[in-house]
């Protein structure tokens, strides 16, 4: 098998670094695999240490068909570093596996992506294909399709790359435009549209809701695992998911069947998700409403005892 090659984007967290890597080292087609690692400068001085420990980590790294590492010099930022790093792999390779430092794969996670990235590869409605999926309770087909495109653990062709737009005023206004708010929001269970209008106001430097809504407005699909290749480790200290409330996934133990489906989003799946993000919105509503009613009986100051109030 041709291999995709990996690129993985690091920063200032070494300990998370090196499981990211150490478990893709474990893959069955790692030593087939190129891995070229895209290292972000130190954004403030305080945090070149770390950085210069990542670096040191990722040269440390084997296993792989061959290792290029790329350190930038200033701080791009996490957009621009994934965006201009899968750019340069799509166009001298036609396809690329994309891996952040805080994804942690399963032994199965290349072959399930070099498969799918192989059957779909003339697919124009196939945007990418992801390796997360979320601990529903459903059980899942093996595969499935939604519309739009995600973003941990995920891989691309340059064909569909194209698609993918920077601008995220004019997609929020095309989906203003098109009517496809509520949808794309999965009828308001996911505040997707939130996100992007913060991106557009400077309040975050997502690319990810670029990329998703790019495709969405394109109606192209992202293939899913029915059981996840992908955990995700970064939320203890996240660019955009910090202290999040999020259920872990278990690594799927076998792998990832890739055949032949139709390309249509899967409703089913999609239904299925949607009940997910409203439980797991309520779940965080909840937490959110103990928490204030904790910090309010703590401030609130107690009672006077009537035994000890004086006459008079």
């Amino acid at each position: 098998m041709n291999c995709a090659p990996i690129a993985l984007f690091v920063y200032n967290r070494p300990e998370h670094a090196r499981l990211t890597l150490e478990a893709l080292a474990r893959n069955s087609l790692a030593d087939r695999s190129d891995l070229f690692i895209f290292s972000d400068g130190a954004r403030t001085a305080d945090q070149a240490d770390m950085v210069a420990q990542v670096r040191q980590t990722v040269r440390e790294v084997s296993g792989f068909k061959s290792v290029n590492l790329t350190c930038r010099e200033g701080n791009l930022g996490l957009a621009r570093s994934i965006t201009s790093g899968v750019t340069q792999l799509c166009q001298t390779h036609g396809r690329v596996i994309v891996v952040e430092d805080d994804h942690v794969t399963s032994p199965h996670f290349l072959s399930y992506m070099n498969d799918a990235l192989t059957l779909y590869m003339h697919e124009d409605r196939v945007a990418s294909v992801h390796g997360y999926v979320f601990p529903l309770k459903q059980a899942l087909p093996e595969t499935f399709f939604l519309r739009g495109a995600d973003c941990w653990g995920w891989g691309t062709w340059q064909r569909a790359w194209r698609t993918y737009n920077a601008d995220g005023a004019h997609l929020l206004a095309e989906l203003d435009r098109l009517g496809h708010t509520r949808e794309f929001d999965y009828n308001g269970a996911r505040s997707f549209t939130a996100m992007l209008r913060q991106q557009v106001e400077g309040k975050n430097d997502s690319w990810a809701i670029r990329w998703h809504a790019s495709a969405f407005l394109a109606n192209q699909l992202t293939l899913y695992p029915g059981r996840s290749l992908i955990r995700n480790i970064g939320f203890d200290a996240g660019t955009h998911y910090r202290n999040s409330h999020f259920p872990e996934s278990v690594l799927s133990l076998g792998p990832i069947r890739v055949q032949p489906i139709e390309c249509r989003e899967n409703l089913e799946c999609r239904n299925a998700i949607e009940s997910f993000y409203r439980r797991e919105r309520r779940l965080s509503l909840k937490k959110i409403l103990v928490k204030t009613l904790s910090v309010f009986h703590r401030a609130k100051p107690p009672a006077p005892n009537p035994e000890r109030v004086k006459e008079t």
